[in-house]
Parts: structure tokens; sequence; C-alpha cells
């Protein structure tokens, strides 16, 4: 099905770029480029032959990266990138092979954009029928312990990953015995492979955290190579370390070495000249609207413009986030006047009916306005555009071991618990989500982010 659709959407993508480039009439392009429809309809079938043959070596029908998400497009943006160097070469060989540079420019912009959304359809297709309970892997998980039972959780909640969990295998626990919900015991290690055939399991995880190594070794040799079962590892200790590892040779030995920070080399390359770029052109274009909003502060109520919070950057070091100021400065009066109020704050970090915002601050937040002046910190190298919430140095309890992962990376001005309802998503939602976008970081995913906060932003859902 995939291999018809994206085989579908580039021609379609083709005989657009086409259209808009020959039958527009568009002054922008050459009238004089040869603009025969049969010799582009033969060259737009070879390109969707060639164009699949790529997206087959770069992996695209491959398991592992269909329903990919910001992976996916990112091998997508390459093949056809590859796609049109190769057509580019090709000319350069051929001089008598006439090709217009407008409708290549088309063709390769429409065409990424209509693979990716032909994925897109396909996978909201997909993550539907699971939802109904299609398209489901049948999974057994052995080992027993917290970090099971939590990844069986996580498995229920979220039934877009495709594993449907069968039961679990543990040496400890007797054969029906409850684990986790309606989860049962299904069996000992020792009885593995009848348990497989009797659940018809088609995946198999293994909680390296409640196994011995001889018990990881053994099932890997039963069952690593499987063609009918695919096994996987949980990640143990690599649950807290998602920055990345060197490997190097010491007297022999293969050891490990945590890197410091999540983004290294050309990613943050990316990244920096992202957060400076986006920074300087929305400083410069916002610059009116801030000096509106100072004004409209210090008519509003008495005290400073901005309000500095002290927050946590990478790898733990301290400083202040700059917002404009939405409170009065006697806030901490207010609020102990209210000790039902002063609780809820203290449990939830945020309140819905905060009696110390001031009237322009309640606009200010309503559209988020108040975090304008934190593109300053971007530009200062403490803050990215895009990253995890930021936090104060007393909330990094809330996120126990994961807090290392947390500083990593920079905390951003937007992320996904902007785009996810803000202060709606519950507290820990919000750590979900930050360790979602420290583990699956890419350039793309920051696109998409970014993308979705303007809408998110204008609904001002869970703004407050």
């Amino acid at each position: 099905m995939l291999v018809i659709l994206d085989a579908l959407m580039v021609f379609a993508a083709l005989n657009l770029a086409y259209f808009i480039r020959f039958k527009l009439n568009l002054s922008i392009f050459r009238p004089e480029v040869m603009n025969s429809p049969t010799y582009y309809l033969i060259l737009d079938l070879i390109l969707v032959v060639v164009s699949l043959i790529l997206f087959r070596i770069a992996g695209l029908y491959h398991p592992a990266n269909i329903l990919g998400g910001m992976r996916e497009y990112s091998l997508v943006f390459n093949s056809i990138a590859v796609l049109v160097v190769c057509i580019i070469f090709v000319t350069f060989l051929m001089p008598t092979f006439i090709l217009s540079r407008g409708w290549l420019g088309l063709a390769w912009f429409l065409t990424f954009l209509a693979v990716i959304l032909g994925r897109f359809i396909f996978r909201r297709l997909v993550y539907l029928m699971r939802a109904r309970g299609y398209y489901l892997k049948r999974t057994m998980i052995i080992g027993v312990n917290e970090e099971s039972r939590y990844l069986s959780a996580q498995m229920q909640e979220f039934t877009k990953s495709g594993m449907l969990i069968v039961g679990f295998v543990d040496d400890g626990i007797p054969a029906g015995n409850s684990v986790h919900d309606e989860h049962v015991c299904l069996g000992s290690i020792n009885n593995l492979e009848q348990i497989v055939e009797k659940y018809q399991v088609e995946e198999i995880i293994l909680t390296t955290s409640a196994l011995t190594q001889n018990q990881i070794v053994s099932i890997f040799q039963q069952y690593g190579v499987s063609k009918k079962v695919t096994l996987r590892l949980t990640s143990g200790l690599y649950e807290v370390m998602t920055t990345g590892v060197q490997v190097r040779e010491l007297a022999g030995v293969p050891l490990l070495r945590v890197n410091h920070v999540r983004l290294t080399g050309p990613d943050l390359v990316m990244k920096t000249l992202m957060d400076y770029l986006i920074s300087t052109v929305f400083l410069l274009l916002l610059s009116p609207l801030m000096i509106i909003i100072i004004i409209a502060i210090k008519l509003d109520s008495p005290g400073p413009i901005f309000h500095r919070r002290k927050v946590l950057g990478v790898n733990g070091g301290e400083f202040h986030a700059l917002k404009f100021r939405s409170m009065y400065v006697n806030g901490d009066k207010i609020l102990d006047a209210n000790p039902e109020l002063k609780q809820e704050l203290e449990r939830n970090h945020k309140l819905k009916n905060d009696p110390r915002i001031t009237r322009i601050g309640a606009i200010l937040r309503k559209f988020s306005l108040d975090e304008l002046p934190q593109f300053l910190n971007v530009l200062g190298g403490q803050m990215s555009v895009v990253g995890p919430r930021m936090i104060s140095p007393g909330e990094i309890s809330e996120y126990s071991q994961l807090g290392m992962n947390l500083l990593t990376v920079k905390p951003g001005i937007t992320g996904l618990w902007q785009i996810s309802g803000r202060s709606d998503v519950s507290y820990s939602e919000r750590v979900r989500l930050d360790m979602y976008y420290v583990r699956n970081w890419s350039i793309w995913l920051d696109v998409q982010i970014l993308l979705r906060t303007i809408p998110a932003v204008l609904s001002r859902r869970g703004a407050y």
C-alpha cells in the first residue's frame, strides 16, 4: 500500500510542477523552454521508478522506519534531494537532455510535500485502525519489576505504538497470578517456547533490569535471530542516559563514556543557527509590540517591567529567565491570604485562577506575550527557541532519576508541552513530553513544534 501511495504522490507532484511551470504562464519563468507534455510524462514515469528505488535504499519501506514520524520525513527529504542531484548530474553528462530549472525546483519542493502528506495520512489511518483493535502485535514482557509495570502502563495508554500486551513471563511469580492491571504471569522462562506458541507472540520485550545476564543471553540465543518473533530489550540503566555514548577501548576492554550534552557536532550547529536566526527576526519584528507592552505594564501597576525567574539550564547551571511582569509585586501576601490556592500552587506549580495576576498580565499570559523577552535569553545562549519546559531548581525532584535527561539540553520558549495544552497538561504528562523531546530530538521535530505553536497560542488552550 505504501509503495503504491508513494508512487501516486510522486507522480501527482511531478505533474503539478509541470502544470504550474508551463500552463499558468507565470512571468517568473522563461517561455522558450521546451514544454512537450509527452516528454515530461515519460520523464515523470522514469522518476517515479527511480524515487521508489531510492526510498527502498533509504529504508523507507523497512518496518523500523514506517510510521517513524520526523525520522521518516527526514529520510524522505534526503531521498528526494538525492533524486534531484541525480537529475542534475545526468543533465551535466548529457547536454541533449533539456530540462526546465523552474520545473525541477517545483518538482523537488512539491514531491517532498506530497510524499510526506501521503505518509501522514497513511499513519493516521493506521493509528485509527490500532485504536479499534487492528494492526496490533501480540507482545509479551519477560521480567517483572517496576520498570516492566511502567512499560506495560505506557503500552496500554498509547495504542499508537501497535503493541498489545498479552502478559508477563517471570520465574518468581506463579502462572496465572496478576502482575499489572488485567495482565497476568503466563509462566516461567523455562517454558518460554511453549508460551510463545500458545499465545501467538510476535514481540518479546526483555526487562533487562529484572533479568540476569545469563537469562538475557539465553533468551537472545533463542529468539535473537528469529524471523517469527521480534526481540527487544528495555533500556535499563540507559533509561537515565539520553545524551549518547562514546566507545573507546582501554586496556583491551571497550568502555562507554556518556556525553555531557544531548546535541553535538552538526546537530548542535543546526539548532544554534536556527535559534539565533529566529530570535533575531522575532525581536526585530516584534520590537514595536514589546514597547507597547512595556508602557502598558508601567501604567497598569507599580513595579519592574521584567520578572526574573531562576531556572535550571544545561547540566544544572542556573540562570534568570526573563518574562514581562504579569503579577503584582506583593503577590506573596495575596497568596498568603488564600491558603487553598497556595496548596494548589505547591501541588501543581500552576493556578488556574491566580489573584496575583494583573489586568495586563492576564492578557499577556493568554497569548503567551509575557514570554517574548526570553528571546534575549536565547541570544545569550541560555535558552533555545524549542526545547523542554524550563523548571526551577525545586522542581527537578519531580523528574526523579530522569532529571539528568532534562538538563542535557537547553530549555525552550516553546515545546511539546506548549502545543499539547500548556497548563491543562498534568505535571506527570509534562515530564513525559519533556523526556520524549530529549530522546527523540531532530531538526524536523523542532520545525513541527514551531509550525504548531502559533495555532496553539491563538487557541489559548491552557493559557493561564
